[in-house]
């Protein structure tokens, strides 16, 4: 038979309390066990003598028969100087998992195709500023019979503008007639 020092939670629906129990592992959390060896209420301030409370002595005895703690009631004896809790490391916890692994690749792959066409663009714009005077012109000229022509084509589109308007007045003036009479 296996002993375990552990909670046995009581208390009501968000209202824990817990006993400090020696019992059989096998047993059932809150079921059957052989002493009760404290208390811990979560529900008091961390500084409160009355959270945690221990009988150390059956404490003690029970240790020295081979009961085995449970983790939360070891961090208590660790407290109470009972019984030393050993120092764990866990170099894999603070790392991310697998998904933020991969959001962080895609975020970082993004933000490097970011810098590249950055560059691209400065690059383009040294280049451009490099170039010979004369090729410039040529663009120039052709940008400039480019702008000509859609003005001309503004123009044609004014005049239908004009007629719509002059024609809307003499359409409104016989339904104001009839309105009125």
């Amino acid at each position: 038979m296996a002993i375990a020092i552990r909670l046995s939670r009581g208390g009501a629906k968000k209202r824990p309390y817990y006993r400090i129990v020696a019992a059989d592992s096998r047993r059932a959390r809150d079921g059957k066990y052989l002493e009760q060896l404290g208390t811990y209420n979560p529900l008091l301030a961390k500084d409160d003598e009355k959270r945690v409370t221990l009988i150390e002595d059956r404490i003690r005895y029970w240790l020295g028969v081979g009961a085995q703690p449970s983790d939360r009631v070891l961090r208590f004896l660790d407290a109470a100087g009972i019984m030393e809790r050993p120092a764990r490391n866990n170099p894999n916890k603070a790392k991310p998992g697998e998904a933020a692994t991969e959001r962080a690749e895609e975020k970082a792959t993004k933000a490097a195709e970011a810098e590249e066409a950055k560059k691209a663009a400065e690059e383009e714009a040294k280049a451009a500023a490099a170039a010979p005077a004369p090729m410039e012109e040529a663009p120039a000229e052709e940008a400039a019979t480019e702008e000509a022509a859609p003005a001309e084509e503004a123009a044609a589109a004014e005049a239908p503008a004009e007629e719509a308007k002059e024609e809307a007045p003499a359409e409104e003036a016989p339904a104001e007639d009839k309105t009125e009479g």
